[in-house]
């Protein structure tokens, strides 16, 4: 059944989840009005050309991984002076090939080499942010993500294939010119690793998907979704931590993002481009993260899980009280979030 408009006037709500099953309050009682959001978290973060490292990254040809040229594959040999996106490994990596990774303890604790992969995904336009996108434009990083993630996924050791985009000073991006970042690791995500065990103990207990169940739920009283195609839904989740974040889904039960077909990937860009231009135009270009959550690729069998992209927009600041109990405050009700961003 649909959620209904309370009938008594309490100041806050607490709401959980069935994946993570953390606590947020919505604190009603400090309601804001969606367009208040607005004048709140634009981001202001601009650097020259001049002097942008990755504006004529065609000049080094040598570092360059993978060169998409307006929606195709170009071979790193050939004239790149009409790249539109391309991968290149991070200048300063959080992680590193090793042939090793020196697993060890140490009395109570463990430790391994910091061995894995760390790579920028970077689009041609130095101010013009996924947000004043294209579909095709998005479909082109969707289909860079996607070939990155067959790459990594079968390098040794790797567990786990991050792909996450900061966008604006407030959210993490240390360089201005719209970029993406992937890392491959040894280990698997800890939140990750949560809602998969959750997941699957949910399926052994009631023998039901439970994002299906979600999706299902939400298709039948969309109060919450934000748009929806063929293939995907943009919805703000019910038990939302931050204002106005946004999931994208599969509408149909799909554990690994490395296995969506292309035509799936050309919904997925239609879903991605029409989440962050309503964010862009309705919070006037706010700061905001989104990542990926799959299936680890360690070979073991997902088939209770379900990929999506989280988005996150930087409405508030983490206070003490989130720290010391990691349980989130926002400010406006997603159902409310989730109305206003139709509108956009």
């Amino acid at each position: 059944m649909a959620v209904k408009k309370k009938h008594h006037h309490f100041p806050s709500e607490l709401r959980s989840g069935p994946i993570s099953e953390d606590w947020v309050i919505i604190a009603t009682g400090r309601a804001k009005r969606p367009e208040t959001f607005k004048k709140e978290t634009k981001t202001e973060f601009v650097e020259d050309p001049k002097t942008c490292p990755f504006c004529h990254m065609e000049k080094e040809k040598d570092k360059l991984i993978l060169v998409f040229s307006k929606g195709k594959k170009t071979e790193v040999s050939d004239d790149l002076g009409g790249w539109t996106t391309l991968v290149a490994p991070n200048k300063y990596p959080a992680l590193i090939f090793s042939p090793s990774l020196h697993a060890e303890k140490v009395g109570p604790y463990k430790r391994m080499d910091g061995a894995g992969y760390h790579e920028v995904v970077i689009t041609r336009d130095h101010t013009r942010s996924m947000g004043q996108f294209s579909v095709e434009e998005v479909k082109e990083v969707m289909d860079v993500y996607h070939e990155r993630y067959l790459d990594l996924m079968n390098e040794p050791f790797i567990q786990y294939v991050s792909i996450f985009h900061n966008h604006g000073k407030e959210a993490g991006a240390s360089i201005y010119h719209p970029h993406s970042q992937i890392i491959a690791a040894p280990v698997i995500d800890p939140d990750l690793n949560r809602a998969v065990l959750i997941a699957q103990e949910h399926y052994k207990k009631h023998k039901q998907i439970v994002y299906k169940e979600m999706n299902e739920w939400e298709m039948k009283n969309p109060d919450r979704i934000v748009f929806q195609n063929k293939e995907f839904l943009v919805l703000c989740p019910f038990a939302s931590k931050a204002a106005f974040e946004m999931i994208i889904s599969p509408k149909r039960h799909l554990p690994y993002f490395e296995r969506t077909t292309n035509e799936e990937r050309k919904y997925l860009a239609e879903a991605m481009q029409a989440a962050l231009s309503k964010l862009y135009k309705g919070l006037n270009n706010p700061a905001y993260n989104f990542y990926l959550h799959t299936a680890p690729c360690d070979g073991k069998d997902y088939y209770f899980y379900q990929w999506h992209f989280t988005i996150i927009p930087k409405t508030a600041a983490i206070a003490g009280f989130e720290l010391a109990t990691g349980i989130e405050i926002s400010t406006i009700e997603p159902e409310v979030a989730a109305e206003f961003l139709r509108k956009q």
